[in-house]
Parts: C-alpha cells; structure tokens; sequence
C-alpha cells in the first residue's frame, strides 16, 4: 500500500520519487528504493516500538520509548528521532523536547525516550525513529494527533490564556485568546491506507486532477507521464535478459549505478538520456563486463532528475532518474511583531539554499502570490513577507515553511489612539460677525462630523466646514441669534468626542456718547489649569483671543517680564483686530515658559492681567539602563528616572527588549510600570540581549534610552555528581567526583571544595583559585576528626548547589599490607635483545605509603646502570640500551614499617650466537659428503637452536642452502654433481638470528668422475613454413581529431611475409603523416593528428609465397565539441 504525506510547502519531487518506487517495485525483490548499492539492511533491532498511533490532550506530557537489543552489535547503536521526513527533532531538544538514553549491562538492551512537554496543535504529524549500527538498521513511524482539552477541566484557569503555540517563548498569560473564535476539531476517522496507483489506474481521466489534489501529489505532469508507463505492458526482450530497473532515486551530489543484462555478450550499446545519446566523459562512465551494462553517472544534479534508455539495435529498455534535493533548513527564525494599525510589516527569514522554496501561511491559510495585500520578497537567502499596512484583521500567527525546517512569528495589532492636541473652545460672538470653531488632532488622516445639539451641520453658502492636515474647523459666517447652542466634532472610527458652545452676544446700542474705562475680559476655558496658569504642549500652538472693552479702544501692550512684545509677525507674535487682541505662540518651546502681562489703557483708566504659561513636554529618556542579574530565562533590568520629566509627573515606564544583531523590538509591557527595576521574562538561555526605556508622562512618550549593554540569561549548573571519597591519610583526604549533568549555556569555570567538621556550620575552602580537574586532595586535616566535604560547581552565574557525602569522613590512615602486583608476562624469564630498550612498570598497594628497593642477585642495583623511579603505586625499572651484563635476577623489595613483599625478575639480555667450531669433511661416497663441527663457543647468553649449512662448487663459488634449522652437530649433503669440487660453511642460529659470520670447512669434498658414454639422437629439422594468417583482427575505431591514434593486428607466416597497409584500397606510401611498425609479427599503424579527410576504411595485406591474408577496419574521425558555459 502507499501512503503519500503532503509536506507544508507541497509535494516535493523527492517524495514524488518515493511513492513512484513503491508503486513500481514489489516487495519481494528485495532491491534497495534507490539505485544506489546499499550496504545496510533492514533487520529487526527494535525489541519494543514505539505506540503506532497516539492521541495527546493539548497541554499534557506525552512519552514515546524505543527499545534495541545490542546483544549481537559490535558497537553502540545511533538513535534518530525525526518528524515528516527530513526534521530531525535532536536538534530541537529544549524545555518543549527532551531525549533520554539508558543501558542495561545484565540484558544489554538500549532504551530511547522522547517526551514531549505540553503538547500543541503543532506537535501533531508522523513521527519516525531510526537506529542503525554498522551495517545493520531498523525504523518505526508513528503517528500523534492533538485534541483539545476537555472544558470540564478547568481548575487552573489562568492556564487558558497561555500561549499554545509560542514554545519556549510562552508567556505568563496570554488574554488574546479571548480575542479569537475558538477553532473546533473534529475527531479524525481512521481510514484505511489506499493505493493512490491502483485509484488512478482504474479512475477516468477526468478524475485525475481532483485525486492529485486530495492525496496531495503536485507535479501533475510527471503523475500523469508515469501513470502513462505502468499501464504500457512490456514486450519480451530479445536482445535484454534483464531490463534495467523501472525507476532509481538518488541524494543530489551522490553516484548513481544503473545495470542491465544483454543476451549477446560482444553487442555494443547506446545510452540515451531524454532521447539524447550520452557521450562518455568524467560524469557519465559506461562500462561493459561481459553480459553486464553499467552506467555510472557522478556527482548528480538537478539536470540529471530525467529518462533514460538502454539501446541495442531496435530493441531498448528504460527508466526514471529522480534525483532528491537535501532538506533546505531555516537559519534565521522569524521575529515577532507588535505594530499600530497602518505600520507597516516585515517578516524575513533566511535559509539554507538559495532559491529555496519558501511556503508562507496565516493560521491555517496558505499565502499565495495573487493575494493584494501581501508581497513577497527574495534576496539571496533572505525571504521577506511584507504587509504594507497592519490591520485588526492581521493579527495572528504567521507561518515560513521549508521541506526541512519551520518557523512562526506572531503578529499583534493594536488600535492606534488619536490624540488631541487642541480642543474647540467657547465662542461668544455678536450679530454679523463671524464664529471659528477649531480643532487639532494628532492623525491628519482622520476625518470627522460636526454636530449642533445632536444634529448633524450640512454645509450651506453661510457654514463651511474644512479639513487641513491635522485642523478640522467649522466656520460660521454672518451669525444669527439661531445660531447659538452646543457644537460637537466626532471623529470617524474613534469613540471620541469635542465639544463647545456658541454664545449669542445681543448688542444694544445706546445713542449717549460716553467714555468707558479699559476692561479686559479673559477666558482660558480648557487651558486654564489654576488661577491665571495656561499650559501649552511643547511643538503647538498657543493662540491666546483676548476680549477688550473700553471707550474710545484702548491701546495693548504685551508683556514677558519686563520685555515688552511689539512683533507682529513671526513665531510669537500679537495679532490685534476689532475689540480683541490675540497672542500666538507657534511651535511653542521650553525658554516661552514664564509670566507675562496684558496692559490696556484709554483716556478714561487702564487695566491689566497676569498670565503664566507652562510649557509641558514628553520627558527626557531614562538613564544608565543596565542589567544586574541573570537567571535560566529571566533578567533583572535597572535605570535611572530621567533628569527632565517634561513639566509634568512620571506615570511610568515602558521596556522593550531584541536579541544582539536583532532590528526588532519586542515590547515587555503595554501598561505604564511605576518602579525603576524590572524582571524580563520569558527569554532563552545562552542568547544576548538588549534592552531598552521609555519614559511616559500625560504629555506622551520619551525617546528610547540607550540600549543596556548585551546580557546573557544563563543559570548555575546543577550540582556535581557521583561525590566520592579515593583515599584517607592523617592528614588529607582524596575525592573525586563527576561533571554537572546540567550545564547550561553558561558553561562551567571550575570547581570549590569545602570543608566543616562535624556538628560545625562553617565551611572552609580548601582551594583558592577554581579548580578545573574532577579530583581533588584537601591536606592540613586535623587527625580523628570527622570531616564533612562539598563540592561546589561555579559559572558566570555563580555557585551551584552543593554535591555532599552521605556521611562524615574520618581523618585517620588505615594500615594495609603492602601487596605488589606483579604482570604475568613478567613471572617467566624476561628476555630482551642486546640494544633494546627495557621499561617495565610494577604496580603495588599499601599503607601508608610504602618504600620500594631494587636488588641485583642480593645487592642494590647500580644507578649508573639502571634507572629507578618509585611512585605511591608504583615502579618504574628502565634501561635506554640493554647490555649482556643487565642479565641476572632482579628483586623488589616493598617496605612497611616491619612489614614486607618481594618479587623477583629473571631478566636474559641476548644477542647473536658465534660461528661453530672445527668444520670439516669426514666422508665422501658416490654422490654424497658427511660433515661435522662443534657448537661454538659463544652461544650468545642463548640456546643454540640450529644450524644452517650451505655449499659452493670450487669453480662458481656461488653458495647455496642445503639446510636450514639443523639442530645436530652433524649432517649429510647429497646430489652433488660429478667431477666438481665442493666446500661448505655453516651458521649457528638462536632466538637472534643467524650468527654474524660462518665457519668455513677445513678441507673439500672432489666428487669423482666415472665412465660414461653419451649417444646422441639424430636431429630431424621441422618444416616451419605457412601461409600468412592473422590472429587478431583489426577493430573498429571511433576517434576525436587532432588526437593522435593507431591501430593494430597481429599476423603469424613463414617465411616471413609482406605487410601492404591501404586505405580505400589505395596503399599507403611513405606519407609521414603514417608510421608503420612490426614487431614480432603484431602490427601497428600509428596516425599522426588524425583530421576528418582521414576517416575511411583500412586494410592490412599481409603476402609471401605461401599465399596471402588480409583484414580491414572502419575508422570514424569526430570534430570535438566545445561545452557550454553553463
């Protein structure tokens, strides 16, 4: 059966190659999928598998274990967890994923564990794990499925509002679930696997295209192309005992071998690659081994994923090359994003390769490039997905997929607040005149209604509304006492709204001249803070009307301080009209803050006021932000309040944070947090960070602080294991103990040892630099006293918890007999060759520490002669070059007070044995000489183990072995030859070797000469005269011009006959172009740059008087063809 798996970026081609080879391929041909030779085969490992299918509850634990027997592997068996296909989970080991491995000696099995920590929907998928050891292997997948948790449960219910899917980025609480219609899933049916070859096969083909789609096969066309192939029934073969197989898939960069057998072993074959003729070169190797066809392609590629076919004559076979892609990996994760509807949006990546294949989606919606609101983007490796401007709607988890990797980062948008920078103000205006009604917000894309008591104004030729940049005003010409009431602004899309109100001012005109004295009437209704205060947001507009009244008009003068005010135009300025008088600051500063006068006089008096305006600003940034302590994931942040608070009180603070090298900030908070340290959360141990600080006032927001120097958050090690105690004198005590399990991204420094007696509560450090090995010895214990040791591991992060004794420690030695443990190899006699090189090592216990002597046949060794060195446990006797004098019994002598051990040595210093004594020959007869000799006088300090004898004829004098290993002192040498004269020598042999010179015989050995008659058969001379023949043909030759070549053939006759060389039947004369060599009757014409006028037909006439013979070849000249540049 096949089951295909769509992968979130599609069906790759690879995966299309694997069900093309199990549609293909039945299961007992027992051939590797690919076409690759295999060296590892399938064998049953696993002694227990893990679940097949498994359904998790979101948030639970959940552990899948795998169980191998080793008890026939010759080394530790390599464990793979992997998801889908090419993810492996090893990588991604953390707090969400955790691996353990076991062994047990007794039944030597391995356990493998997997446990995944609160599962999410993410989790769910195929699962397969794969062990391999040598040249043996085994897999097992399994499948997870995620449920929800039920709603019954909900004792914890702060944990509904954690982040499912953030990993180990999880939060604390995550209200945004509440934002979100809760995605219901229904419980999946199992369903029987189908085999999608056998569907299409016996579907129409109008159903083709909706069964691709449902079992997620992509490539359309090579479906179709291959469904095409399986229906076609193959013909019986007659030049093809064995076809090639129906498809190969091979790793890209790997070798590929494809074989076929032909019926007629001599045949020549062609190799078409998508009907193209394959020509051999370094890439492409063809190769013919009797009946066998091979060809080998290296180093594939893409362009080598096509058709292939073997040819022979009409007849051919084919196949399918699928060349799979390595699993294009994210480097670079996705950040997450916390924007204001309208900014814009950038998710970047990067990945392995470029000119990946990069799926993006949103929830669970694929991404494509038709879609108007989101635009791709690639640059080399760097993927980008951008949203030109961030809606409500685009809050969510956005998703980057890659046939080996995935990452998501998650998107919040929140409301942008409209800010209002100056409200409408009260109008009293009189008949005729004109009302301004004038607003400012802090958007100028926002648009807006006016009301008159809940009526909306429509515009006319008297009323106008207009909208420029960031003012909204209504103007209202010609007032009428129907004008007057409450006007209010609502801007579109925010629940806000201004308001102010029209006063009618009824003028009543009285005919008596008279004379009034200055009034000055002011109204700072929204500005007014207290009594005669107005306070101004620095970078706006103060325009401050001021109502006079008097008869005749007064004069006005403005005042700051004692400096009066006269400018009429520029940035501060007064503008003065009919029975008012305006003050305008534009863009309003910190150095216009201050006192300032209005002063208006006429002939009938005068009156002032007294105006203080405060200028109020968005702080200054907080200073000296630094981090003052790490934990595993958390981070203790500091700063100072900033110098400047704006003119208005610090509500709070707001703290952002990135990774080094990052350009995006994630915020920490969206309240106003009041203190100056904070504690981050939620990071991830061994990455650098930054943070930084806003200041928040009512005025607005400060510019960011500088950022805090990169900080790391790393945690302590766990606590050193296996604390053990090696040895106990009087006054010290040796430990030794293992590393932390857990060490962290922090690394580890080195260790302190401590100390306390007991009962005591003070620990003493007996080391005072870090200790780096994992063994240690405290001295300067006080003698009976019980002592309790620690050892403490310490990092960046400071000191771990203490690894401890289970018992107090007795400081006092105890007395051992000494026992010297003397090698086996050394408990015989030890012989050693004159020269060498002796270095022996004799371990020894006891205690305490006891004294070690050497003697030579009962008296202490010489130091000239031999080197001594002793240890605690040991020691060591070494010679640099032995001598025969070195030979003798050596004796160890191990001392404990009264007590005391001995061992003895018998060590022979050897070297090559003299020649023997007194050779001579004492017999002579018939063929054969007796000789003899005596041992020599040197053996060598070693058994004599034979003798070797050679002999040597009086007139060569070359010398040969007549035996070897002899062990007597007497031997027998026979065959000698009639009439010669023989002399001998012998070697002495030991465990050395031969001996450096022979002893030569004293006397010789004449063999002598008897009658003898030879009578010769008459010699008959053998006809040896035939006609040419030739024993080996002339091939056919197929040859590149420019390159020289030859051609060859073998002939046999005698007398010896004629070569005629000739090409299209003309001969070949003395053109030095051809150069024409015989040589032992094998044939050569050799042809010097061979160009296309040289092709032809060749013939070789060999002629003598017997008769004539002759052969001929077809030689092809090919032009070379340049190779593309590609």
């Amino acid at each position: 059966m096949i089951k295909t798996l769509a992968s979130p970026g599609g069906l790759h081609q690879q995966m299309l190659m694997q069900i093309y080879l199990h549609a293909a391929k039945p299961a007992e041909d027992g051939l590797p999928a690919d076409g690759e030779n295999q060296s590892t085969s399938l064998s049953g490992l696993f002694v227990e598998k893990p679940a097949e299918n498994v359904v998790a509850v979101a948030g639970s634990d959940v552990t899948f274990v795998a169980k191998v027997d080793a008890s026939t592997l010759t080394r530790k068996p390599t464990m793979k967890w992997l998801k889908g296909k090419w993810l492996d989970l090893c990588s991604k080991a953390g707090k969400h994923l955790q691996f353990k491995e076991t062994y047990d000696r007794n039944t030597k099995i391995y356990t493998y564990e997997m446990k995944i920590i609160k599962v999410v929907a993410g989790d769910a998928g195929g699962y397969r794990c794969e062990v391999t050891a040598k040249d043996k292997c085994d897999s097992s997948t399994f499948e997870i499925s995620v449920e929800a948790a039920q709603q019954e449960n909900q004792a914890d219910i702060l944990s509904a509002f954690k982040r499912a899917d953030a990993g180990e980025d999880e939060g604390d609480l995550d209200f945004s679930a509440l934002l979100k219609a809760t995605k219901k899933k229904k419980k999946q049916k199992e369903e029987p696997e189908i085999d999608v070859w056998e569907l299409l096969k016996n579907a129409h083909p109008s159903e083709y295209e909706k069964i691709a789609f449902q079992y997620g096969i992509t490539d359309l066309r090579g479906m179709l192309k291959r469904l095409k192939k399986m229906k076609e029934v193959q013909k019986p073969s007659e030049a093809f005992l064995k076809r090639l197989e129906t498809c190969y898939s091979v790793e890209k960069g790997k070798k590929i071998v494809m074989s076929c057998e032909v019926l007629d072993p001599n045949v020549q074959v062609k190799w078409l690659k998508n009907g193209q003729e394959i020509k051999p070169s370094a890439k492409y190797v063809m190769e013919a081994n009797g009946n066998i066809r091979t060809l080998t392609i290296n180093k594939s590629n893409l362009s080598d994923d096509a058709a292939y076919e073997c040819v022979v004559g009409e007849d051919k076979c084919s196949t399918e090359v699928y060349v799979k892609e390595p699993p294009i990996t994210i480097t670079k994760l996705m950040d997450d994003y916390h924007v204001v509807v309208g900014e814009r949006v950038e998710f970047e990546i990067e990945v392995s390769e470029e000119g990946a294949h990069v799926m993006w989606s949103f929830e669970d919606q694929e991404i494509t490039k038709d879609s108007s609101k989101f635009r791709f983007k690639k640059d080399g490796k760097k993927h980008t997905l951008i949203i030109q401007e961030a809606t409500l709607d685009d809050a969510g988890m956005y998703h980057a997929w890659t046939n080996g990797g995935h990452t998501k980062g998650e998107l919040e948008v929140e409301e942008k607040e409209l800010e209002v920078l100056q409200d409408i103000a009260d109008l009293t205006v009189r008949a005729t005149d004109q009302a301004v009604f004038k607003c400012e917000v802090s958007d100028d894309k926002v648009t807006g209604k006016w009301f008159k008591d809940g009526v909306e104004v429509l515009p006319s030729e008297r009323i106008k509304m207009t909208h420029t940049g960031r003012f909204h005003r209504l103007i209202i010409d010609d007032v009428k006492p129907e004008d007057a009431g409450d006007y209010t602004f609502v801007p579109d899309g925010y629940a806000l709204s201004l308001s102010a109100k029209l006063n009618f001012l009824e003028i009543k005109i009285d005919y008596v001249p008279r004379q009034d004295p200055p009034k000055i009437h002011l109204d700072t209704t929204g500005n007014m803070v207290s009594q005669n205060t107005i306070i101004v947001v620095a970078g706006n507009k103060l325009r401050l009307d001021v109502e006079i009244t008097g008869e005749p008009a007064p004069t006005v003068v403005w005042s700051k301080g004692e400096q009066a005010v006269v400018a009429t135009e520029g940035r501060v300025r007064v503008e003065s009209r009919k029975d008012m008088s305006c003050f305008v600051i534009e863009g309003a500063e910190r150095n216009d803050e201050g006192n300032y006068t209005i002063c208006v006089t006429n002939p009938a008096g005068e009156d002032k006021a007294m105006l203080f305006i405060k200028i109020v600003d968005v702080p200054d940034p907080p200073e000296n932000v630094k981090c003052t302590g790490v934990g595993e994931d958390c981070a203790t942040i500091v700063w100072e309040p900033p110098k400047f608070d704006g003119g208005a009180p610090i509500k709070g603070y707001l703290m952002e944070r990135k990774k080094k090298g990052s350009s995006r900030w994630t915020k920490l908070n969206f309240d106003v947090y009041e203190p100056t340290t904070y504690e981050a959360k939620r990071m991830i141990e061994g990455i650098l960070y930054e943070m930084r600080v806003f200041a928040v006032n009512s005025i607005g927001l400060s510019q960011p602080s500088l950022n805090s120097k990169p900080f790391m958050p790393i945690a302590p090690t766990s606590e050193p294991t296996r604390l053990t105690v090696h040895d106990v004198t009087d006054s010290t005590c040796s430990l030794r103990w293992l590393a932390p399990e857990k060490i962290g991204a922090g690394g580890l420094d080195g260790y302190v040892i401590e100390y306390c007696k007991e009962g005591g509560t003070e620990w003493v450090a007996a080391n005072t630099d870090l200790w780096e090995k994992q063994g240690f010895v405290v001295r300067g214990l006080p003698v009976g006293e019980k002592i309790n040791f620690r050892v403490v591991a310490v990092n960046i992060a400071g000191r771990s918890p203490p690894a401890t004794l289970s018992q107090p420690v007795t400081i006092r030695e105890v007395v051992e007999h000494p026992k010297i443990r003397l090698p086996r190899e050394l408990r015989t006699k030890y012989i050693r060759k004159v020269g060498e090189k002796i270095n022996l090592t004799i371990p020894f216990q006891g205690k305490p520490h006891p004294v070690a002597t050497w003697l030579k046949d009962g008296q202490p060794v010489d130091p000239k002669m031999v080197n001594v060195r002793n240890t605690n446990v040991d020691s060591i006797f070494f010679i640099r070059s032995a001598e025969r004098e070195h030979s003798g019994t050596y004796e160890l002598v191990l001392k404990i007070e009264n007590m005391e051990d001995r061992a003895a040595i018998n060590i022979r210093i050897i070297e090559k044995a003299g020649p023997p004594v007194n050779v001579r020959v004492t017999d002579v007869w018939g063929f054969n000489a007796a000789l003899e000799w005596e041992p020599p006088k040197d053996d060598g300090n070693c058994e004599v183990t034979g003798y070797t004898i050679q002999k040597a004829d009086m007139k060569t004098k070359e010398w040969f072995t007549v035996y070897e290993h002899n062990r007597r002192t007497n031997c027998t040498v026979s065959d000698l030859i009639m009439g010669n004269e023989y002399m001998f020598r012998v070697y002495s042999e030991n465990l050395c070797g031969l001996s450096e010179e022979p002893r030569m015989s004293k006397n010789t050995a004449v063999i002598p000469k008897t009658g003898l008659e030879l009578k010769q058969a008459a010699f008959k001379e053998k006809d040896m005269a035939c006609p040419p023949k030739f024993t080996q043909p002339l091939v056919d030759r197929s040859v590149v011009a420019g390159y020289s070549t030859a051609i060859s053939c073998s002939v046999r006759g005698f007398p010896k006959p004629k070569i005629v060389w000739m090409k299209n039947k003309m001969i070949i004369g003395e053109d030095p172009k051809f150069l024409m060599q015989n040589n032992q009757g094998v044939l050569t014409l050799n042809i010097r740059k061979p160009s296309t006028f040289d092709a032809g037909k060749y013939c070789c006439m060999a002629v003598n008087d017997l008769g004539q013979d002759a052969v001929e070849c077809k030689l092809d000249v090919r032009v070379a063809i340049e190779p593309e540049n590609k």
